[in-house]
């Protein structure tokens, strides 16, 4: 598995991607309700909204390629990558990643070097400059994991997608200047110092990772704001409040326009309450 690693990194950072159309025809019904399944944000839309979800998905995998060596790239693969993509910027309806033409697809964990399986073996998703400009390496296992679990504030797709949206106004600096103007860059600077300083001091639920530097932060925090808005809110109201800003989207909103009561009729209608049917449980 290292050789082939390796061997398919040099080709692929050597070359020039060339695309091709990813997901091909018309809209599959079976692609919804995988998002459904996989994709909890995609779950609490509005139907007209998931419409809008999939004609952005399609588009996205038009200009962009997801590709691995190891295994076929499966139509499940190619939706929570571009998940990933459009989660982050639902709120900007002509968002394009101009930097980003390919997604690499890895077995495993990696270091530096693309190797799986090494005792530095550590690195889950991967974007930045140099070779890895327009490129992002992300571990396949991982990409699901944060999906399964949409409750642990973490998602290595949303993550490295976050790192590109910081990276757009051409410095990742934990400030996206194409979704904010600079002059709120004092105050959210400000609040991310703090938030750093509670974690290093073990004052806060916010991931350790997040404390690296202030770039990472902004990527744990959006993890965070994606997965569980409303315990954001509840302890970081502040933090909320500048991310629901830099986002265009008040996740809580989302969610409880669509969520069904407890003691309503489960919508996938077995004539339960939902309650007692298809409650998610806590």
């Amino acid at each position: 598995m290292l050789e082939w690693c390796k061997s398919f990194f040099t080709r692929w950072f050597s070359k020039s991607v060339i695309h091709k159309p990813l997901l091909a025809g018309q809209w599959s019904p079976q692609w919804s309700e995988f998002l459904k399944d996989k994709v909890a944000f995609y779950k609490d839309l509005s139907p007209s909204d998931q419409d809008l979800f999939n004609r952005r998905v399609f588009l996205f995998l038009q200009t962009t390629n997801v590709e691995s060596s190891y295994s076929d790239v499966t139509d499940g693969d190619r939706l929570l990558v571009a998940a990933s993509a459009i989660i982050p910027v639902w709120g900007f309806i002509d968002w394009h990643y101009f930097n980003l033409k390919a997604v690499y697809l890895l077995p495993a964990s990696f270091n530096e070097r693309f190797e799986c399986g090494q005792s530095d073996s550590q690195i889950t998703g991967m974007v930045g400059t140099g070779v890895m400009s327009g490129k992002m390496a992300l571990s396949k296992p991982a990409l699901y994991q944060g999906f399964t679990n949409s409750r642990d504030k973490q998602n290595v797709g949303i993550h490295e997608f976050v790192h590109l949206i910081d990276m757009s106004d051409g410095e990742c600096d934990g400030y996206p200047e194409r979704l904010k103007e600079f002059a709120f860059s004092i105050p959210w600077f400000e609040l991310v110092g703090e938030k750093i300083q509670a974690i290093k001091s073990n004052d806060s639920n916010i991931r350790e990772y997040g404390a690296t530097n202030r770039q990472e932060f902004f990527a744990v925090a959006s993890e965070y704001f994606f997965e569980r808005p409303d315990m954001l809110s509840r302890k970081h109201p502040k933090l909320y409040k500048s991310l629901s800003h830099f986002y265009q989207q008040d996740i809580k909103a989302i969610s409880a326009d669509i969520k069904p009561k407890k003691k309503a009729p489960c919508p996938c209608g077995s004539g339960k309450r939902y309650k007692h049917c298809c409650m998610p449980a806590r």
